[in-house]
């Protein structure tokens, strides 16, 4: 008999939750639905029926009109809520990183189907294909739900998001759009420390280039375009960014995927120039610094896909169906 597929509301609980007992989310710490919908690709109702359920075993307590606060304690810190804080890179069944490396390839081969058209994924296949539980297959699929490349409707088959040229540019568009308003908000609220590990990684990464693998490249991502922009008070907007959230996880598979692999996208200074402007507290500067590099992004996205259809080879795996 088949597991019946958990409601979002039950797996966004089971993250908080975790997280909560295990102290990353520390008591005071202000939690918010439009954010967290943003992180977990959901909308604000399975988040505010997660938020009802830790309330009534007491791990959280209402705070204003769309939040909580963990534990008693009085309302003292917002914090960038990532997923690696929720632990959502790591099911209980598998904590280790050989769970990352599975979903990264899982993550490749949706991202190159989804070049190509709007194909579905089976949850069974992939666990058939994987080697792995009905659960770990379906935490790989949330996962993959939350950075906007899978989409799945109530009980409607898991459906991979398309990607063409005209979507590409116009989710640019989008974070040209937001992006830069959004750091220049979140400028004097990024801890200074979290910026200095910010700026160690990126000089790191740049002397690895060329062997860094996926992961190191998604947690650089990350550091820029979610953490640091997840310190804006402006959580609207912020979740008006959230469509634009594959466009982070393309770019490194589809360079991977390319014939001879041409090489990594020394992105490293870039970043570096916008967060110096942070860390100097010049928001304006560091807000056309972040502009000019998401329109060198873009045209490195729109090169890219023409190569890749132009060497196209080979079958989707067989959890991936037209």
């Amino acid at each position: 008999m088949l597991e019946r597929p958990r409601p979002a509301y039950a797996l966004i609980g089971d993250a908080l939750r975790g997280a909560i007992r295990d102290g990353r989310l520390p008591a005071g710490a202000v939690l918010v639905e439009s954010a967290l919908a943003v992180l977990f690709g959901a909308s604000r109702s399975p988040v505010k029926q997660a938020f009802a359920a830790l309330e009534s075993e007491g791990l959280v307590r209402r705070f204003g009109g769309r939040g909580v606060v963990v534990g008693a304690a009085e309302a003292d810190r917002r914090i960038a809520v990532t997923p690696d804080l929720l632990g959502l890179g790591a099911p209980a069944e598998a904590r280790d990183d050989g769970w990352t490396a599975l979903y990264y390839r899982v993550e490749r081969d949706i991202i190159l189907a989804s070049l190509f058209g709007r194909p579905r994924v089976n949850e069974l296949a992939l666990a058939r294909h994987l080697g792995v539980g009905r659960t770990v297959a379906r935490n790989l699929l949330v996962r993959a739900q939350g950075v906007g490349i899978l989409a799945k409707d109530g009980n409607a088959p898991w459906q991979v998001v398309p990607l063409d040229r005209a979507r590409i540019d116009h989710l640019y568009e989008l974070r040209i759009a937001l992006e830069p308003p959004l750091l220049r908000a979140a400028v004097g609220r990024i801890p200074e420390a979290e910026i200095a590990a910010m700026e160690a990684r990126l000089i790191e990464a740049a002397r690895a280039i060329p062997a860094l693998d996926i992961t190191a490249l998604d947690r650089l991502e990350t550091d820029l375009h979610v953490a640091c922009l997840g310190h804006s008070p402006n959580t609207e907007m912020a979740e008006a960014l959230r469509r634009t959230r594959r466009l982070l996880v393309v770019g490194k598979h589809i360079q991977d995927a390319l014939p001879g692999r041409p090489g990594i996208d020394p992105f490293m200074d870039e970043h570096l120039a916008v967060l110096r402007a942070v860390r100097a507290g010049d928001a304006a500067t560091a807000g056309a610094a972040l502009a000019a590099h998401l329109v060198s992004s873009q045209e490195k996205a729109v090169q890219r896909l023409a190569a890749f259809h132009a060497d196209r080879t080979g079958a989707p795996p067989p959890f991936i169906a037209a």
